[in-house]
C-alpha cells in the first residue's frame, strides 16, 4: 500500500472527492472557500469553478450539464460551461446558523444530503432528498452535523451520520420509493483520540470507509458494522473518501488545511493535500448522476 499527495492546493476545508467514469475526472471541492475543483487520475489539468456560498457537496448531472450543488443558501445547479449557479430549493431560508452539508446520489438519479449547525453544537440539521424532478423532501432531523451519506452495493441499505453523535447509522432503503427506514446504529466511532466520523464510501464488497477527521485514521467497517481495517493518514484532519481511476481501486482521500473552528486541531505541511492511496487490492463502485 501506497499513500501519495495526489495533488496539494491547500483546500481550507477539502471535502466530497467524487470520481466520474465517464469523463475519467476525479472531481472535489473545498467547503469554505465555496470552489469545485476537477483533476485528471494523476492530478494533472486541473480546473476549478467558483460558487455563491460555502460548499457541502456536489453531484454530476446526468444530462452532462454540470452539477447539484449543496451550498449554505441551499440546493443549485452549476453549469460548467457558463459558470452560473442557480437556485434550486433553500429548504432552509430561515435558519442563518444552517448550512447544507455532505451528499450523495443513489441509483435511481435521486441526491440525498443533510444540513448542519455551523458552530457544529445544536442539533437543528436535517436531511433531505432531491428527487429527480427537482422536488426537496426532508426525510430525518434532529441533527448536529450531517455527514458520510452512501448507499450499499445491493441498494438495500443507506448509511448517514451525525459526526458529533459518536454512531455512523445505517437505515432500511427502498430504492423503489426513496423512502428511508428503521435508522439503527451501524458502528460505534472510537472518538477517544478527538476524532468524528466524517465522509464515507462503499466499495464493491460491501465494506464502508470512513474517515475519522481530527484522528488522522480512515476506517474500514465489515457490512455488520466491526472494524475491518484502520490506514493511519499522514495528516489529521482527513474529511472524506472515494474510490476512482481507470480501474475504480485508488482511495482518494480529501484534507483540511484550516480547522472551520479554534477547538479543532492545527496540522501539518501536508494539510489540505487531496492524497490517492493505491495498493488496496479493493475496488470501489461508480457513483451515480443525479437526474431521470
Amino acid at each position: 500500500m501506497d499513500i501519495d499527495v495526489l495533488i496539494d492546493v491547500k483546500t481550507t476545508l477539502g471535502e466530497g472527492p467524487l470520481w466520474d467514469v465517464e469523463q475519467q475526472r476525479l472531481y472535489f471541492i473545498d467547503s469554505m472557500d465555496g470552489r469545485v475543483f476537477r483533476c485528471t487520475a494523476d492530478g494533472g489539468e486541473v480546473r476549478s469553478w467558483d460558487v455563491p456560498g460555502k460548499i457541502g457537496s456536489m453531484a454530476l448531472r446526468k444530462d452532462g450539464n454540470g452539477a447539484i450543488v449543496a451550498l449554505q443558501q441551499g440546493f443549485h445547479l452549476l453549469d460548467f460551461k457558463t459558470g452560473e449557479c442557480t437556485l434550486l430549493h433553500d429548504p432552509e431560508p430561515d435558519m442563518p446558523d444552517t448550512r447544507i452539508n455532505d451528499g450523495k446520489v443513489d441509483r435511481r438519479g435521486r441526491f440525498f444530503a443533510g444540513s448542519m449547525d455551523t458552530s457544529e453544537s445544536a442539533p437543528s440539521g436535517s436531511l433531505y432528498r432531491v428527487d429527480p424532478d427537482m422536488s426537496v423532501t426532508k426525510v430525518d432531523s434532529g441533527i448536529i452535523c450531517s455527514n458520510g451519506p452512501c448507499f450499499s452495493p445491493d441498494d438495500k441499505v443507506f448509511y448517514f451520520q451525525d459526526s458529533w453523535s459518536g454512531e455512523i447509522w445505517a437505515y432500511d432503503y427502498d430504492i423503489e420509493t426513496g423512502n428511508l427506514s428503521n435508522r439503527r446504529v451501524f458502528a460505534t466511532v472510537d472518538g477517544s483520540n478527538g476524532g468524528a466520523a466524517d465522509g464515507s464510501t462503499v466499495d464493491a464488497e460491501g465494506y464502508l470507509w470512513n474517515a475519522l477527521v481530527y484522528d488522522s485514521k480512515l476506517v474500514r467497517y465489515a457490512p455488520d458494522g466491526t472494524v475491518d481495517r484502520v490506514i493511519e493518514m499522514p495528516v489529521k484532519k482527513v474529511t472524506s473518501v472515494n474510490f476512482g481511476g481507470p480501474n475504480m481501486d485508488v482511495l482518494y482521500v480529501t484534507t483540511m488545511a484550516k480547522p472551520p473552528l479554534p477547538r479543532f486541531p492545527g496540522d501539518g505541511p501536508l494539510r489540505g493535500s487531496v492524497f490517492a492511496i493505491t495498493g488496496l487490492g479493493i475496488k470501489g463502485v461508480p457513483e451515480p448522476r443525479f437526474g431521470a
